[in-house]
């Protein structure tokens, strides 16, 4: 693997990322929502940091860009077209720029739907989507339409069965079960289900899982219109199970 990825808890149910490649140990945090606990874990890492990479404008996942950056001098890269509601970036990004993490060439990715600026990158085999895609589930559409959300899944599907999906959040146990409502005799899903409870009985994450895992029970990316996944959006939003 030319990228290790580790997740960081932090807030309520919050994961950002630490990134480091392999060659030349160049290391990166995604989405720090709140800087002590992302400088712990960092300093439990060898105490250095390059980047801060942001994949959308809400709180929970920058509130703690500038404790972290002043912590250790890194850059922060960021979507440019965010960038008036975005912490200040050395290195503003679009779809289809490459930026590198040490010797390993990332993707970005436009995925609005949750925010209208919404970015996901890939660095390696590690897919960065923070709140587009979760496992078993998707963002809600906050600032964005179904058709953009289901492009960006469709978008995102695209990528290699092996891709590792780190999401933003930990949702997946409520995700789970709002996604049998819809596919009640999905053996994978009710797989996932038993995989998911035993993870957080023994307070593991349940994520990052793989695109092939997913494209196997997470309704959003296995529905097949736009006009369906706004369906199940409507329904997972009114969910109280």
């Amino acid at each position: 693997m030319s990228v290790s990825v580790l997740p960081i808890p932090h807030q309520s149910d919050n994961y950002a990322w630490f990134l480091k490649d392999a060659e030349t140990g160049t290391t990166a945090v995604v989405d720090p929502g709140e800087a002590q606990p992302i400088i712990d874990f960092v300093n439990a890492h060898g105490g250095k940091l390059d980047w801060i990479i942001i994949t959308h404008h809400h709180g929970d996942h920058i509130n703690g860009v500038e404790g972290v950056r002043a912590a250790f001098g890194a850059k922060v890269m960021g979507a440019k077209a965010d960038a008036h509601r975005l912490p200040k970036l050395d290195l503003e990004l679009a779809e289809g720029d490459s930026p590198m993490l040490g010797k390993t060439k990332g993707q970005v990715f436009d995925t609005p739907g949750h925010t209208r600026g919404h970015i996901s990158l890939l660095f390696g085999d590690v897919l960065l989507c923070a709140d587009t895609l979760f496992s078993a589930g998707c963002g809600r559409l906050l600032e964005g339409t179904a058709q953009e959300m289901f492009d960006s899944l469709q978008k995102l599907a695209k990528l290699p069965g092996e891709t590792l999906v780190c999401c933003g959040h930990e949702y997946t146990e409520s995700n789970i079960r709002f996604a049998l409502t819809v596919e009640p005799e999905n053996e994978a899903l009710q797989a996932r289900a038993k995989e998911a409870a035993a993870l957080r009985r023994i307070g593991e994450p349940t994520v990052p899982t793989t695109l092939t895992q997913e494209l196997t029970f997470n309704p959003f990316l296995r529905a097949k219109t736009a006009a369906r996944l706004a369906e199940i959006r409507t329904g997972k939003d009114n969910f109280r199970g």
